[in-house]
């Protein structure tokens, strides 16, 4: 198992549950996450910048 650090860009979304939905899907395509959180928001551009470390089995 390995860990990696990530930072992805979300799309803001319309209800906090949404975009809670929208950040787990898009770090579940890297790894399962053990920590994440909202770094910045670009309000101009509707951006989320989300910083995780995610963990990864090798194979």
């Amino acid at each position: 198992m390995t860990t990696h650090f990530i930072t992805a860009e979300i799309d803001l979304q319309e209800t906090p549950a949404e975009l809670l939905k929208a950040i787990e899907t898009e770090l579940n395509k890297e790894g399962e996450p053990l920590r994440w959180a909202i770094t910045s928001v670009d309000v101009d551009q509707q951006k989320a910048t989300v910083e995780a470390v995610v963990t990864t089995v090798k194979s």
